[in-house]
């Protein structure tokens, strides 16, 4: 198994593996990002990253990442998302992806890393627990869309 950064040559995968991802949070109809637009925002905009894990060089799973900022601690590491697929999971390939993330944040000075989890996704929940994270449940998130077919 292999943890890189993703390559432009990666990000049709990446986007098949983002729309798995939806598939399991039973909302494939809300992603309306695109390669191209995945691969200038990655590459070009540099509003994200993406780690990829590699097994006999097929994509199995990935990471999308980006810097935020708190007011009270400094920058942060934002985990968007982290998939791997189902056939390659408890093989540690999430564990890797998860603690490279880690290593670059805490190599970064960073001040923390966070995420969100889906109060269904039990498996996730235990996941992360397991890494040591703590889970808040005392926030609530707030969203403003900017797409016509995603105003609420």
């Amino acid at each position: 198994m292999i943890i890189r950064q993703i390559e432009p040559k990666d990000v049709s995968e990446v986007m098949g593996l983002i729309r798995g991802l939806a598939e399991y949070e039973k909302d494939l109809k809300s992603v309306t990002n695109t390669i191209e637009r995945l691969s200038a925002d990655i590459f070009k905009n540099h509003h994200c990253d993406s780690l990829v894990a590699e097994v006999e060089e097929v994509i199995v799973g990935f990471s999308l990442y980006y810097t935020s900022y708190s007011t009270w601690k400094g920058p942060c590491l934002y985990l968007e998302d982290l998939f791997v697929l189902p056939k390659f999971r408890s093989m540690g390939v999430g564990s890797k992806l998860f603690d490279h993330l880690v290593s670059k944040a805490q190599n970064n000075g960073f001040a923390r890393m966070d995420w969100q989890i889906l109060d269904w996704n039990q498996l996730a929940i235990d996941f992360y627990e397991r890494k040591g994270a703590l889970i808040d449940n005392d926030w609530l998130n707030g969203h403003i869309f900017f797409f016509e077919n995603e105003v609420k």
